[in-house]
């Protein structure tokens, strides 16, 4: 009657020997590192950087705990946050002599001390939360001369189209930082020009003054919409920000502005900080222009002639020289989704494009102009573009979909599409501030919160087995379970584990010894009314299940809301408690029932159980 097949037995022995697994790396704590990781596709970490940075590291009097290198990156591990600043500096130094041109990105970390056999089998500890462990702290400088000067050069477009609409000739747009600068050869067909700009463009204020045998109006934007440009570009970064993070998978990230002109982002339990930083500090956006293909442009792509006037000059991956366009068709504000690939010709690795219907449109009406001519897209990152493909429009290429390829690795195609994906930045952001901070309350908060979940853990069983002797002890038992699978299963998802979701765990403790009271209180019911033992264990366990799937069920659809509709320390707290209510579902139910059978379940002639004084009416 109270026996268990044997393969209920080998779930609860898994389920233990699992638990325990992933829960143990989180009893070894974590160490300061530093984190090397390349910062191009063409640099490799390999056994020769590993070799320099050591070298760094002995010419600076320290000595690393552990150097290891693994997935194309080296970790070096240090004993203290001391050594650990000492040794970035010097490993900056010898890996980027240039800041400007880095081939390297050198970030500090925190990485667990776990031994190598549960690393090999991926256990890992659970992430912490500011609150509890600390993270990275960035500051980011906000470049808002860049954001004027992008929204000019958008505007100097608009401005060449308006006037072509409006048939007004002019004798060419130019723009000087964020100055744009037209020329007509008669005031008349200025005034006219003056008249379409302040009538279409409200964010200017323009001015004209003669400039030789012609007349030139300046144009420039305005101190509130000016204002309004730098605001906006804030948001946008912030936001900007918020879908890179989340593409890293990143848990309860801090962003937020600091200042007129500056962000502060915090990342609790961050696993590489090295990528981190690099999609942090990237600014990929993405322009289409069309190459100019006549004989001084030739000349100028070999060195041999100047710069044709309205065009730049940028390099392609191999290094040779195109001359494009200054006139931008198309921006990454236009892109709906940008996704890693292949070239279906040559399974090359590419990102495909998707683009709004605006972007669409215009990309459909230019290749239809320009047939036999080249077209190409840049990338800009960190201020420098670079020419990614620039191949021959062969036909009208409608529907909005557009590939980039060229001499791309398959992770060089992730992290662009990625950065597209994630959205332009409004204006360039360099880092100005980084460091590794520690919990916000320190090691308080976290001996407070392992004392609640502690103390609370000992009057719950205390009582338990003083109300409900043996019985007691199973539940305790049962309970001590259920915390060992929950921190196993937070661990596996590498949850990340608040101070909030610490007060989750403590009440999911209180809740989790309802279901053993229901049951105790159930078999003592089934004894007082005349059972036997062994019946009344059954029927105590059997009849107390439908009461305990209830009430857990509703308590799971609110947390469930909570997670759904909550956002910050409250999806922390969620978290917790919904997989808390699980595992005490098991833990309660099906582990203290095969307690309870292993010690009672053969004794055929059983005469009374433990389980405190049965009162009988």
């Amino acid at each position: 009657m109270n026996r268990y097949p044997l393969w209920k037995y080998a779930i609860i022995v898994i389920a233990l020997l699992v638990g325990s697994l992933y829960t143990l790396p989180n009893f070894f704590g974590e160490a300061p590192a530093v984190q090397v990781s390349a910062a191009k596709s063409s640099v490799k970490v390999d056994l020769a950087v590993q070799d320099r940075v050591q070298a760094a590291l002995a010419a600076a009097n320290l000595a690393p705990d552990v150097v290891t290198l693994d997935n194309g990156s080296l970790k070096v591990r240090f004993d203290s946050t001391d050594k650990q600043i000492k040794a970035k500096d010097a490993i900056q130094q010898a890996l980027v002599p240039d800041a400007n041109d880095a081939s390297y990105v050198v970030a500090l970390n925190l990485l667990a001390r776990s031994p190598a056999w549960l690393t090999s089998l991926n256990a890992a500890p659970m992430y912490l939360g500011l609150d509890l462990r600390g993270g990275v702290h960035f500051m980011l400088q906000v470049d808002m001369p860049a954001a004027l000067t992008k929204k000019a050069e958008s505007l100097a477009g608009d401005i060449r189209t308006g006037l072509r609409e409006k048939n007004v000739r002019h004798s060419g747009i130019s723009r000087n930082n964020q100055t744009i600068e037209i020329r007509f050869r008669d005031m008349a067909t200025l005034d006219a020009a003056q008249r379409v700009i302040q009538d279409q463009f409200l964010d200017l204020q323009t001015a004209s003054s003669p400039d030789g045998a012609d007349f030139k109006l300046t144009a420039v934007i305005n101190p509130v919409a000016a204002k309004r440009v730098q605001e906006q570009a804030i948001k946008q970064n912030i936001t900007t920000l918020h879908n890179r993070i989340n593409e890293l998978g990143v848990a309860e990230p801090v962003i937020q502005q600091q200042g007129t002109d500056r962000i502060v982002v915090q990342l609790p339990g961050v696993q590489d900080t090295a990528k981190a930083k690099d999609i942090l500090g990237r600014t990929a956006t993405l322009e289409i222009r069309m190459v100019d293909d006549s004989a001084e442009a030739r000349s100028a792509e070999f060195g041999n002639g100047p710069v044709p006037f309205g065009t730049e000059r940028f390099l392609d991956r191999s290094g040779q020289a195109v001359i494009v366009k200054k006139q931008v068709i198309l921006t990454g504000e236009n892109l709906t989704d940008a996704q890693p690939g292949f070239d279906t010709q040559n399974q090359e690795a590419a990102v495909h494009l998707t683009l709004d219907a605006k972007g669409a449109r215009i990309f459909k009406d230019v290749t239809r102009e320009s047939v036999g001519k080249r077209m190409a897209i840049l990338l800009f990152e960190k201020g420098k573009g670079e020419v990614v493909t620039a191949p021959v429009i062969r036909s009208e290429i409608g529907g909005g979909r557009v590939q980039i390829s060229g001499r791309m690795s398959t992770v060089e195609a992730n992290d662009t599409a990625l950065l597209l994906r994630a959205g332009s930045l409004a204006a360039p952001m360099e880092i100005i501030e980084e460091r590794t901070i520690g919990p916000s309350l320190g090691a308080e908060n976290i001996a407070k919160g392992f004392d609640s979940v502690t103390w609370g853990f000992v009057a719950v069983t205390g009582f338990m087995c003083i109300y409900y002797m043996l019985f007691g002890v199973f539940s305790s038992v049962a309970l001590a379970v259920n915390l060992l699978l929950l921190v196993a299963v937070l661990s596996m998802l590498q949850a990340t584990l608040t101070l909030p979701g610490m007060a989750a765990m403590a009440l999911v403790l209180g809740m989790a010894i309802d279901a053993n009271v229901l049951i105790n209180e159930r078999v003592r019911e089934e004894l007082r009314n005349g059972a036997s033992a062994q019946s009344a264990i059954h029927a105590g366990y059997d009849r107390a299940w439908a009461t305990i799937l209830d009430s857990n069920v509703t308590t799971l659809i609110a947390g469930l809301a909570l997670l759904a509709f909550g956002s910050g320390p409250v999806r922390g707290f969620a978290v917790v408690h919904c997989l808390g209510i699980l595992t005490s579902m098991f833990s309660a139910v099906f582990f203290s029932r095969g307690l309870v059978n292993v010690w009672y379940g053969r004794q055929k002639k059983l005469q009374s159980v433990s389980i405190g004084t049965v009162w009988r009416a």
